[in-house]
């Protein structure tokens, strides 16, 4: 599991893709224009992009955006032919 602070994204702000193993989280704001001047603002609002380099045989099974963090879930999935089996001595 990935765990992300994504604080002050909203879902749709949010693009996660995965190409070969390469799993990429990006976030972009809506570039609407501010319409309040902030003397101090906690949160950044800049864009940001995130890659992570999985290992052979894992797949993103679902993200969940919760409380400002981002969970993205994995599971490996070794198939049959790449596990060890018992040769039976007869």
């Amino acid at each position: 599991r990935i765990a992300i602070a994504v604080a002050g994204f909203a879902e749709q702000e949010l693009e996660i893709t995965t190409q070969d193993n390469l799993l990429i989280v990006r976030g972009a704001h809506n570039n609407e224009p501010a319409e309040k001047t902030y003397l101090y603002q906690g949160i950044a609002e800049r864009n940001f992009e995130r890659k992570f380099q999985l290992a052979e045989h894992i797949q993103i099974k679902g993200a969940k955006l919760e409380n400002g963090l981002l969970y993205i879930d994995m599971q490996r999935i070794v198939p049959e032919t790449l596990k060890p089996r018992r040769i039976e001595i007869k």
